[in-house]
């Protein structure tokens, strides 16, 4: 029986030729009913592209690719890291692909297992259906996630609510009783909300100890510096304001820091603050911090992607990095 072509695409999903190659390589150029027609012609004919039946033929495309949001935040840079060194000494070339919606993300996963373009991918902080995971097996796209555990992947995660009760713990080790938190209103529907589990675990050991966490001691705004600087001085301008806050990440405990040292505040004396992934730069300004292993999350992501490449039988397995309290200048 002989191979499908891209003539027999077009001609199943009535479409020109030149439509079936924008979907094989500007998917995001084609509206969504057309790429859809067109990937289920290429499911039903089992079409594959000729680079990629090439690189079949050699048993490897030699391409790993990455699905990465929040491009430029430092932790994801700081992953993204630990997957380029892990697969520097390898034959795997790195793609990264940017998510910044979530249609972008779903096009990318219902067009990469398609085109077999790549022998393995990295998921990273991106929940998605169980219809991808399924598409992902049927192709045989060997598939890793990070912070998004599932019984059918193998995946690198962290428990973010541990993380929280560890900064709660220690501000009530140092004897605060006036705690806040400044973390994130909304995350996109297209990421995870790794703020929102650690602000539970924080609550959750603040009300084991009997301390309160009231209203005017919450502050949520869009991830960024200023805005958790913003406000921090609005929380600061209370009659009785917070003697320490908690942040879900380092650029957000920044911010706060910056608006301390706005108003003359000492830190730890005035306000004890701490902040979460331990960033390159926060052991430069002596922030005290949750440390994640951010470039060993990318490392073992790698391993284990590898590792499943070599032995295709290999059972999914769920890696849970450790945290740790970083003691410096802010708490």
């Amino acid at each position: 029986m002989r191979s499908s072509t891209i003539y027999d695409v077009a001609e199943h999903a009535q479409v020109s030729i030149a439509t079936v190659s924008r979907v094989l390589n500007s998917p995001e150029h084609v509206n969504v009913r057309t790429r859809a027609k067109v990937q289920a012609a290429i499911k039903e004919l089992n079409f594959v592209p000729r680079a990629e039946a090439s690189a079949r033929a050699r048993k490897s495309a030699c391409r790993i690719g990455v699905l990465a949001p929040f491009f430029t935040y430092p932790s994801f840079v700081q992953r993204l890291r630990g997957v380029a060194e892990a697969l520097s000494d390898s034959q795997y070339e790195l793609l990264i692909y940017n998510i910044d919606t979530s249609a972008r993300r779903d096009l990318y996963l219902s067009h990469l297992p398609i085109t077999r373009r790549l022998d393995g991918l990295v998921v990273m902080a991106l929940p998605f259906a169980t219809r991808y995971i399924d598409q992902l097996q049927a192709y045989g796209l060997a598939t890793v996630t990070i912070e998004v555990p599932d019984s059918s992947l193998s995946s690198v995660i962290i428990d973010d609510e541990i993380g929280g009760q560890m900064a709660a713990g220690y501000f009530i080790e140092l004897g605060h009783r006036r705690c806040g938190f400044i973390g994130d209103s909304e995350v996109p529907d297209y990421a995870i909300h790794t703020s929102d589990r650690r602000l539970a675990g924080y609550r959750r050991a603040l009300a084991d100890a009997g301390i309160d966490l009231p209203a005017q001691y919450l502050g949520l705004a869009p991830h960024g510096l200023d805005a958790a600087r913003q406000l921090a001085l609005r929380m600061f301008a209370q009659p009785h304001p917070p003697t320490a806050i908690f942040s879900p990440s380092d650029t957000q405990a920044i911010g706060v820091l910056r608006a301390a040292r706005e108003l003359g505040l000492q830190v730890p004396q005035d306000v004890a603050i701490i902040g979460f992934d331990d960033i390159e730069v926060a052991d430069f300004i002596g922030l005290t911090t949750i440390r994640q292993p951010l470039n060993e999350s990318g490392r073992v992501a790698v391993d284990l992607l590898l590792a499943r490449l070599r032995d295709r039988e290999r059972p999914p397995q769920i890696v849970q990095l450790p945290l740790t309290l970083v003691r410096r200048e802010t708490a």
